[in-house]
């Protein structure tokens, strides 16, 4: 009976990890094949798996059973050295939906919410998790005219986030 309940409070943890922040609706209309490529991270909320990283990218492409390749790669510049993360994402529901699950980690998946789109040139994304702890500003440049950042900062504290602790990423010369 205990190991049936363990599972029972895992498989609830897990679907809740790919669940919508109350404020925050995925972006209709999703087209994968133009979001895929290269994305740099302009603004997050810190945590501890990119916590000193700055120079941040992310990369997807697809994988041969759908999904979507992911290549998250950060500077440490007090390490000196660049850190690299590999994970797949798959869609929650359906692909015009800008809501798929990520993992790095085995079976466990986290939500990945694209809650604001460029939708004419996918030039910037905005960007969540499953709750609004997570937080991103990607683009296809690793600088946005000082208008877009100003529109995510208004987006993201309308929805709930703490845009107090919001951090802007460096993208300069790397040591």
């Amino acid at each position: 009976m205990r190991q049936l309940l363990g599972v029972a409070c895992i498989l609830v943890l897990l679907a809740g990890c790919t669940g919508v922040p109350e404020k925050v609706r995925p972006v209709s209309e999703f087209e994968l094949d133009r979001y895929l490529g290269t994305w740099y991270e302009i603004a997050r909320l810190d945590h501890s798996f990119e916590r000193g990283l700055d120079n941040v990218t992310a990369e997807y492409s697809m994988r041969e059973d759908g999904g979507v390749h992911v290549i998250n790669r950060g500077y440490a510049r007090e390490e000196r050295r660049w850190q690299e993360a590999e994970g797949k994402a798959y869609f929650v529901k359906e692909s015009s939906l800008g809501h798929l699950k990520v993992s790095f980690f085995g079976p466990f998946y986290g939500a990945y919410i694209v809650f604001e789109l460029d939708h004419e040139g996918y030039q910037y994304a905005f960007v969540c998790g499953p709750d609004t702890s997570y937080l991103w500003l990607l683009a296809r440049t690793p600088e946005v005219p000082d208008a877009i950042l100003e529109r995510f900062r208004v987006s993201a504290s309308d929805k709930g986030f703490d845009i107090s602790q919001l951090i802007v990423v460096s993208h300069d010369k790397v040591d």
